[in-house]
């Protein structure tokens, strides 16, 4: 039998509360994309939700032939742990495609990531101490809002319209707000699918020059151009060359799963992001990372991305063709470049999101846009995406979402 005193010790450990999560989780919401993909899961709803590249374009057997050869070859290297700033092989192809574009690169100045989602979080824990301001895009990317707010930061909106970031807005703000670092998607933005001009992407640049700030530039999408002349990186004007860090991804060419992303910055800031990885996660997958290198080496990329830009810009008409019959009289949208989204805008008194539950229950879905602005959001605002459904299934989609607003 128990003592008295072991009986009273163990209802008093039985009664302790639980411990509880860290007080940086209360400022920081769920994705409510994710949220909105778990819904819409079921295969009879055609959903313009999510910024899902299609799967039957995914390569997959020239991915699969890469992974057979890197096991056939030296399978020992590839499944052995590995250097944190990634794969040589991978890093020299990855500079490669860059300096193709104008941008000079040596494999040394990149960090090969874990999606470049994980590019970011390194960012954030070597730049933002909490409490720092970080300027945004107003929209801006859902998951770089909460990477922010896990760093602790005070993340200041910047006004856009519809050619993106207002240059005369980032100035007025950058001299009021001592900043640490701007994050934009200058090229097909998400959510707007917005392409910064030529000349705003240089005020930016002086911008941070004048103002000492850093600026991070989010490329995912800028290999998905349909219409118009490729715009240079901010990462190539002089001015910000020592203060820009350009995030790329395979997620949107190659394939999501890989969770294969990078980094180019200048020296001081990688070594810093090198450290904060290796804390992370040592270091991204090795094979992973073999894998692409080899396919890279043995198949044509730019192929491919040229047979996804030509179903994507398919799929892109078709929703541009139908949204005229499916939204209301007053709505506004935009036609991207490129990239995966239309912005949509309804008309004054609509809700974009209480009509979401209405739009589900017609079997078609969207993502509202209010989630998206760090300032005051538009209730009338939504995401469209149109890369992951053949052009008759936009057709569809937009015939179901015309029942919604009927």
């Amino acid at each position: 039998m128990l003592s008295a005193a072991a009986t009273s010790a163990n209802a008093t450990a039985s009664s302790a509360s639980t411990p509880t999560t860290a007080s940086r989780l209360g400022n920081v919401a769920s994705s409510p994309v994710r949220e909105i993909l778990a819904l819409t899961a079921r295969p009879e709803v055609i959903s313009f939700a999510g910024g899902l590249p299609a799967p039957e374009l995914f390569d997959v057997a020239g991915i699969r032939a890469a992974y057979d050869r890197v096991l056939a070859e030296n399978p020992q290297r590839a499944l052995q742990y590995s250097t944190t700033e990634g794969d040589p092989e991978l890093r020299t192809a990855i500079a490669a495609r860059l300096a193709a574009r104008e941008l000079p690169t040596d494999p040394d100045d990149l960090l090969v990531t874990t999606g470049s989602q994980q590019a970011l979080t390194l960012l954030a824990t070597a730049l933002v101490e909490p409490g720092d301001v970080v300027l945004v895009e107003d929209p801006c990317y859902l998951a770089a809002l909460q990477t922010f707010a896990f760093a602790g930061a005070r993340v200041v909106p910047v006004p856009t319209d519809d050619q993106g970031l207002v240059p005369a807005a980032l100035e007025e703000i950058a001299a009021r707000e001592k900043a640490t670092l701007l994050y934009l998607v200058p090229t097909f933005q998400n959510p707007t699918g917005r392409t910064l001009p030529a000349e705003r992407r240089a005020a930016v640049a002086e911008a941070a020059a004048r103002h000492g700030f850093w600026i991070v530039e989010d490329d995912p999408y800028g290999e998905l151009r349909y219409d118009g002349e490729r715009v240079p990186w901010i990462a190539a004007d002089p001015a910000a060359a020592d203060r820009t860090v350009l995030l790329g991804s395979f997620s949107k060419v190659m394939a999501p799963g890989l969770r294969l992303g990078f980094l180019r910055a200048p020296a001081g800031l990688r070594r810093a992001c090198v450290i904060a990885k290796q804390a992370a996660d040592l270091h991204t997958s090795t094979i992973d990372q073999a894998a692409a290198a080899r396919y890279l080496r043995d198949s044509d990329l730019d192929a491919h991305v040229a047979v996804m830009r030509a179903a994507y810009q398919e799929r892109r008409d078709a929703m541009l063709d139908g949204l005229a019959a499916a939204l209301p009289d007053g709505s506004r949208w935009n036609r991207p470049g490129g990239g995966m989204f239309i912005w949509a805008t309804l008309p004054e008194g609509h809700d974009a999101t209480a009509l979401l539950k209405t739009a589900i229950g017609h079997e078609v879905a969207y993502v509202p846009g209010a989630p998206f602005f760090c300032g005051e959001p538009d209730p009338g605002a939504m995401r469209l995406s149109f890369t992951t459904h053949s052009a008759e299934e936009i057709r569809e989609g937009l015939r179901r979402l015309a029942k919604t607003f009927a």
